[in-house]
């Protein structure tokens, strides 16, 4: 039966909750000490789960060798001294025990291992190359490990304390859901899950995993609507003998080659700027720009695939079906200008994700 919740990530700033500047400066430095533990961790997890599944290799010269990645005390050739998940996670904790909460290893080890088992096939094929993680890595960590979740005194926002450290959300004027979501968590109506701390440019993020119920629609199984991406129309749908199109070419990209042309006149200018911080100062207004296309674009597809779904909700139909999609996005490699422009990948997943969230079922031709 499939299941009815689903899991919703959101991002939300966060803050040290205290006053005490050194209090504060000790737990930013903790948390950079875990990213920079996390960050080797990964790379260990994913290399030597590669080489247990390569091991054999290593033995083509001796045809007597039986080997089985598999815990000795279970299968009769294994050579492993645990099952194959705990192998890593006892190198984490002989490496690195008492240096970081061993609930964040855990997840870390859970989180990779998934992937891997994934992924491996394709790594077999030679069509993906094995993970290689950055510095700036996410932190894991269970949902139990959170306590005092409530409000802060002004009603605004939420305190808690993760490992023991004190936090306060930063939601400013958030028109989002993420205060609802977070005032659902707090009366038990909605539960976080295993959710990750985020690092970036100095500032706490928490990428808040929330498990929610998938919204309930009267769909009918024999409506099947049929939509196609392009550049002209960004979203065309048909349903039944109804055709509707969603934005088109002039509406997404005007503004986009506007910004596009801004950037290019700014580019040159960056030369010239006053400097004062270096590099940084002279590149402000120009990753300005970056930033606000980058918002553009992704406010513009949110609408978009928010407005097929409401289509697709309205007439009932219970299958989406993306028309001659892989094609169009194999012809878009070969074409610059589709390829600068044009968000067939993000696009599809926004569909994708609120699709899944209506309970309509998508199909990629």
């Amino acid at each position: 039966m499939e299941k009815e919740t689903m899991i919703l990530t959101r991002k939300i700033q966060l803050l040290i909750d205290s006053e005490d500047k050194q209090v504060i400066k000790a737990a930013k430095d903790q948390l950079y000490s875990w990213q920079r533990i996390c960050f080797r961790a990964a790379n260990m997890i994913m290399s030597h789960h590669f080489v247990q599944e390569q091991v054999k290799d290593f033995f083509y010269l001796t045809e007597e060798i039986k080997l089985k990645i598999a815990d000795e005390k279970k299968e009769e050739n294994g050579i492993l001294k645990s099952s194959q998940q705990n192998t890593t996670y006892r190198l984490l904790s002989n490496h690195f025990k008492g240096q970081i909460p061993t609930n964040i290893l855990s997840y870390l080890n859970n989180t990779l291992i998934s992937s891997f088992n994934k992924e491996k096939v394709a790594y077999w094929k030679g069509e993906k190359s094995l993970r290689n993680y950055k510095k700036n890595i996410p932190l894991p960590f269970g949902a139990e490990v959170i306590s005092k979740l409530s409000h802060t005194p002004d009603g605004r926002n939420f305190c808690f304390r993760l490992f023991q450290i004190p936090f306060r959300t930063y939601l400013g004027k958030d028109r989002s859901d993420k205060k609802v979501l977070l005032n659902r968590v707090l009366n038990g109506t909605l539960k976080l899950r295993s959710s990750q701390i985020q690092l970036d440019q100095g500032k706490i993020y928490l990428l808040a995993a929330i498990q929610i119920e998938k919204e309930q629609h009267h769909l009918d199984t024999s409506v099947i609507a049929e939509a196609s991406l392009s550049i002209e129309h960004p979203v065309t749908v048909k349903i039944g003998s109804h055709e509707h199109t969603i934005g088109n070419k002039e509406e997404f990209l005007h503004r986009r080659l506007a910004i596009q042309a801004a950037i290019y006149r700014v580019k040159k200018a960056v030369t010239f700027n006053r400097g004062g911080h270096g590099r940084k100062r002279k590149r402000k207004s120009l990753e300005d720009y970056q930033h606000q296309e980058r918002k553009y674009i992704d406010y513009k597809l949110h609408v978009y695939s928010r407005m097929l779904i409401d289509l697709c909700v309205k007439h009932e139909a219970a299958t989406l079906i993306l028309v001659n999609q892989e094609l169009k996005e194999e012809i878009a490699k070969e074409d610059p200008f589709l390829l600068q422009n044009w968000s067939y990948y993000s696009l599809k997943e926004k569909i994708a994700y609120k699709a899944d969230r209506a309970g309509i079922q998508l199909v990629v031709e």
